[in-house]
């Protein structure tokens, strides 16, 4: 947080980025998001787990956001979730992350053809107000299960877990040791055998806990296992859920970043000696970039919103949504993510040169915004949405349905 002059609050722009808060779920995420920036810095150096963030996000009822109000939930749209982890990653991109993934699994009971399986846990969920983790990684074969009457055994173990460490729940994936065939399911994240090495030494993200999970001797029983999904597409539109989360994590840590480097420059940063000015913020250059940062992050926010949109139109289609429908609410996240992403890389570094020298010292932490989300694009490269995004618009056909697209 940046520490001003005693006696001195700087005269902001009327809703400078800030959700309506006559929503009162966005009205609560701005309150935990002001109590988060508190400690964001000190959280971010020391990574390890938020687990009083965590907490209050449960306390909050904020988990249940998506749940229906049939099952005990808030039944919200998807894009009101996605603007609060855009609040949430203006003060600290690694709770952002962990509040949108802890949906992942949510959706996919909400879109699953298992009607009683989904309600079941749906209720569960809502009641216990679980926050939910993952161990699926998609790329990794190194968790395999093996029959046993009733169920399965699993060992090995998954990287990149996010939220796993905070989870009360997990959505484990593996492989049968003899087929190779993929399977999923859903387990208390205390299960016997389970060890969460919580080992995550990124340069960024640092609480989101994108570790190591192993798995010994790990029973998992036939109840829990979730059927095969079929391959319709409201359960292809799994990555554009993930990819929006993605994208929102960019969006709010460029709005974070842009807004507490005004905040550094109106209340500290000194004017350069041949500016011919008195205070750094009259200095045409300054004012200069700060105009087209704040128009860089605007177009990429309205970006966002309109595939938020997309989304919330694409999940309202339930199972009658088409193979289009979900083509175009698939280019509108790509697109949406490439700006993001882009926009956000430049801010997060380009926030020193408007602030000075001065401000690039690790006790204001600015640097976090930038490694938070460069991490988080290298996990996500725009070359390949950029190109899926150029041939749609070349031959009007829609990108072939994958992991992240």
């Amino acid at each position: 947080m940046t520490v001003k002059p005693a006696g001195f609050e700087p005269a902001l722009p009327p809703l400078l980025f800030e959700p309506d808060q006559t929503n009162p779920y966005f009205a609560k995420a701005v309150e935990l998001r002001n109590i988060f920036a508190v400690d964001a810095v000190e959280r971010d150096q020391q990574g390890g787990r938020p687990t009083e963030q965590v907490r209050l996000l449960k306390e909050s009822g904020l988990v249940n956001l998506l749940i229906p109000k049939e099952f005990g939930g808030e039944g919200q749209p998807y894009s009101t979730a996605l603007r609060i982890v855009r609040e949430l990653a203006k003060a600290d991109g690694s709770l952002g992350h962990l509040f949108g993934y802890h949906f992942s699994p949510i959706q996919n009971a909400l879109t699953s053809a298992n009607e009683e399986r989904s309600a079941a846990i749906l209720r569960q969920s809502a009641k216990g107000r679980w926050f939910w983790g993952n161990t699926t990684n998609s790329f990794s074969k190194s968790l395999f299960g093996k029959r046993i009457e009733g169920g399965v055994i699993l060992n090995g173990y998954r990287p990149f877990a996010s939220g796993s460490h905070v989870a009360d729940y997990l959505m484990v994936a593996w492989e049968d040791e003899e087929t190779n065939a993929r399977s999923f399911a859903y387990i208390p994240a205390n299960r016997p055998g389970i060890t969460i090495a919580d080992d995550w030494d990124g340069i960024g993200q640092r609480q989101t806990g994108s570790g190591r999970v192993f798995y010994k001797d790990v029973t998992i029983k036939d109840a829990e296992i979730l059927p095969e999904r079929p391959k319709d597409p409201i359960s292809l539109l799994a990555p554009q859920q993930q990819q929006s989360v993605l994208l929102n994590v960019f969006i709010g840590s460029a709005q974070g970043a842009l807004i507490a480097a005004r905040d550094y420059t109106i209340t500290k940063s000194r004017p350069w000696i041949y500016s011919g000015v008195e205070r750094h913020a009259d200095d045409p250059w300054i004012k200069r970039q700060y105009g087209e940062l704040w128009t860089k992050v605007q177009a990429a926010t309205t970006l966002a919103d309109r595939a938020a949109n997309a989304i919330d139109g694409a999940f309202a289609k339930g199972q009658a949504l088409t193979a289009d429908e979900r083509g175009a609410a698939a280019i509108a996240v790509a697109s949406a993510n490439v700006l993001a992403g882009k926009v956000a890389l430049e801010v997060t570094s380009e926030i020193f040169e408007v602030m000075g020298a001065r401000s690039a010292v690790r006790p204001y932490g600015f640097d976090r915004f930038w490694r938070n989300v460069r991490i988080h694009t290298l996990h996500n490269p725009a070359e390949y949405k950029t190109r899926n995004v150029g041939s749609w618009f070349l031959t009007g056909n829609y990108p072939e349905p994958g992991v992240f697209q």
